[in-house]
């Protein structure tokens, strides 16, 4: 796999970008996820700073699409926005993790499995036994941050900080380590739902899209800089594209 990309100010977007990259080649068979040609490498303006957005994308057997993007604006803001989404014909939660820096400390740090499946979705007993001791470990921030109104989408296990200081980078790396190692063993050895079992995941995965359009900053941002017409665009093709009532569901296990 290619693993260049957009190198970015801050050290510990470089950092995380190169772990999501090598641990999705280390455990997954990846072939190119196509994006909008116009939509993989974005350049533009906000208030006089240049603006540069890239994308790199993935899929797998059992991930529709691995997502990985990286922003900046000027010197001042650099940004890791990362999702990997399951086909629908598996029960997995759906891996998420940011990250928003400057060079004075990193404001906004998040990891998630977000649950898709049950009423309400839940993650199972081998999620929340797996992750209980890298969710513990968030106490080592001193400055946990609460979730935004629409995140309900997050699971018990979420992980949202501020990082001010070079022993809390390595330990949010160390925590979407162990989560992503985790999810990536599970996903090596999950079963297809039945075809009856699916439509409830299916709907959960709409709904965690729908809920991530609702997030009026990074709207905001892409707006001002690109318009409000493109950004609808890109959020809906490119962040949080819905699976539609056609979507994918390959027979085929790991």
């Amino acid at each position: 796999m290619e693993t260049s990309y957009f190198k970015t100010h801050h050290p510990l977007v470089d950092q995380l970008a190169g772990l999501l990259l090598s641990t999705w080649d280390q455990y997954f068979d990846l072939e190119p996820y196509a994006l909008p040609a116009d939509l993989g490498f974005v350049e533009g303006h906000l208030e006089g700073e240049r603006l540069v957005i890239s994308n790199q994308c993935f899929q797998s057997t059992v991930f529709r699409k691995l997502h990985l993007e990286l922003a900046s604006l000027g010197n001042g803001l650099d940004i890791l926005h990362c999702v990997m989404f399951p086909h629908p014909n598996y029960d997995l939660p759906i891996l998420g993790t940011d990250i928003v820096a400057n060079p004075q400390l990193v404001s906004a740090a998040i990891i998630d499995l977000s649950p898709v499946a049950g009423e309400p979705p839940a993650l199972s007993q081998t999620y929340l036994q797996g992750l209980e001791e890298p969710y513990r470990q968030r106490l080592g921030f001193a400055q946990l941050r609460d979730l935004p109104t629409w995140g309900n989408i997050f699971s018990s296990r979420c992980v949202f900080t501020r990082i001010t200081d070079q022993p809390e980078a390595e330990l949010f790396v160390g925590i979407v380590r162990a989560y992503l190692d985790f999810h990536c063993d599970q996903a090596r050895t999950v079963a297809e739902l039945p075809p009856q079992g699916r439509l409830n995941v299916l709907n959960g995965h709409r709904r965690y899209c729908e809920q991530q359009q609702q997030n009026d900053k990074t709207r905001r941002l892409l707006a001002r800089a690109f318009g409000e017409e493109w950004a609808d665009r890109y959020m809906n093709t490119v962040l949080f594209d819905l699976p539609g009532a056609d979507a994918r569901l390959p027979d085929s296990s790991l």
